[in-house]
C-alpha cells in the first residue's frame, strides 16, 4: 500500500513519523492556495423525500441552529496565567512540568498548544466548508443536496466562532502544519464522491469529534468549554450523515471498490498518526527548549503507547469504519501495529451518539 508524504518520513526505531523538518517546504505548502479540482455537477428532478434519515438529519439542524456572536458569552476572559483546562491533557505543560520549569510557564506552554490545536482546527473547519460545498454537486439525491447545503452554513459558523475564539482571546492564528495541509488538499481533490464523503464526512468528521470531545471534558475556562460543547453537537450530526451516505455506498460497491475505500481511509489515516503532533513540536517546542525528536522518540517508546495514541480514533472514526465494512482482515493488523487500534471501546455521550 502507497505511503503519503514519503520523501518527508523518517524511521524512529520501528516507528514510522513524518516530520517536516524544513520550514520553507511547510511554508510552500501553505503558499498553494489555488487547488485545482474540477467536481461534476449531477442535477435530479425528484424534489421530494427519498431518504427519511437525511430529511430527520436535516430537520434536526435546522432546529440546531445557533449564532456564534451571540449565544457565546465573549466577556468571559481566557488568559494564559490561568489553567485552561488540566494540566494533563497539555503535552507541552507536562514535558515543561518534568523539566523543571515554573507553574506560568507550563500555563504558558498549555495556552500555546490548545491555540495551536485550536488554530488547526479552524483550518480543518475551512476544508469542510469548501467540500461541502462541493458534495451539493456531486451527490445524487435532494436529501444528500440539502443536507450537505444545511452542513455549509454549520461550517461558516464554526470558522466563525474559532477565528474569533483565537483572536478574541488567545491572541493569535497559527498556520496550517504541513501534514494537515497535504491531507487537507488530498481529501478535496478526490475523484469520486465516495472518496470525498469517505475522507471528509466519516474520517476528518469523526476525528473531530473526538478531539473536541476531549477539549470540552478537560476545559477549565467557560466559553471554551461551551464553544466547544456546541461545535460537537454540530459535528456529531456531520459524522451521522457521513455514515447514513457511506452505508448506501457500500451496500451498492463491487468488492473491488471496497478494498479501494477501505485502503484509502488506512492510507489518510496513517499519514494523520505519522505526524506524531511533529508539527507543532517544531513550531513551539524550542520556545520551551523542549527537543521536537527526543519527546516523540520517549511517546514512541512508552509500553502503554497504543492506549493513549488510539484515544481520538478509538472515539468515533474506528467504530464507525468497522459498522461499515471497511476495516477487515485485510487492513486491522496494519492499524493494530501502529497503535491506532486497540480492543478498548470508548463510550461516546449519547448527546453525540452517531446514528445507529
Amino acid at each position: 500500500m502507497d505511503k503519503l508524504m514519503k520523501e518527508h518520513r523518517v524511521l524512529y526505531d520501528d516507528f514510522e513519523v513524518i516530520d517536516f523538518v524544513d520550514p520553507e517546504v511547510t511554508q510552500a505548502l501553505r503558499d498553494q492556495v489555488d487547488v485545482d479540482c474540477p467536481v461534476e455537477l449531477h442535477w435530479t428532478w425528484n424534489y421530494g423525500h427519498e431518504v427519511e434519515q437525511l430529511k430527520a438529519l436535516y430537520e434536526k439542524g435546522k432546529v440546531n441552529q445557533w449564532n456564534a456572536e451571540v449565544d457565546l458569552d465573549w466577556s468571559i476572559p481566557v488568559s494564559k496565567d490561568e489553567w485552561i483546562a488540566n494540566p494533563e491533557s497539555s503535552l507541552l505543560a507536562q514535558l515543561a512540568k518534568l523539566m523543571g520549569k515554573d507553574e506560568a510557564t507550563q500555563k504558558a506552554a498549555m495556552f500555546d498548544e490548545y491555540a495551536y490545536t485550536l488554530s488547526q482546527l479552524l483550518h480543518g473547519e475551512q476544508a469542510a466548508l469548501q467540500l461541502c460545498g462541493q458534495l451539493t454537486n456531486v451527490c445524487d439525491k435532494m436529501d444528500e443536496k440539502t443536507y450537505a447545503a444545511s452542513q455549509v452554513i454549520d461550517e461558516a459558523r464554526h470558522i466563525e466562532a474559532f477565528a474569533k475564539f483565537l483572536q478574541r482571546k488567545m491572541g493569535t492564528i497559527y498556520p496550517i502544519g504541513g501534514t494537515l495541509k497535504v491531507l487537507l488538499d488530498r481529501l478535496l481533490l478526490a475523484d469520486t464522491a465516495n472518496k470525498k464523503c469517505l475522507g471528509m464526512q466519516t474520517l476528518f468528521e469523526g476525528m473531530a469529534v473526538g478531539i473536541m470531545d476531549m477539549i470540552r471534558q478537560e476545559s477549565r475556562n467557560p466559553l471554551l468549554g461551551e464553544m466547544i460543547k456546541r461545535v460537537e453537537h454540530d459535528e456529531a450530526r456531520h459524522a451521522a450523515f457521513g455514515v447514513l451516505m457511506m452505508r448506501r455506498m457500500v451496500k451498492e460497491a463491487e468488492p473491488e471498490e471496497m478494498h479501494s475505500m477501505e485502503d484509502w481511509a488506512f492510507e489518510i489515516l496513517e499519514a494523520l498518526n505519522a505526524g506524531q503532533q511533529l508539527d507543532m513540536l517544531r513550531l513551539l517546542g524550542p520556545k520551551y527548549e523542549i527537543d521536537p525528536e527526543l519527546t516523540t522518540k520517549m511517546a514512541l517508546a512508552m509500553p502503554n503507547f497504543a492506549e493513549f495514541n488510539s484515544l481520538i480514533y478509538m472515539h468515533t472514526v474506528i467504530p464507525n469504519l468497522n459498522k461499515l465494512g471497511l476495516i477487515t482482515e485485510r487492513t486491522e493488523g496494519q492499524w493494530r501495529k501502529l497503535g491506532m487500534m486497540t480492543d478498548k471501546r470508548t463510550e461516546s455521550s449519547p448527546d453525540f451518539a452517531i446514528v445507529n
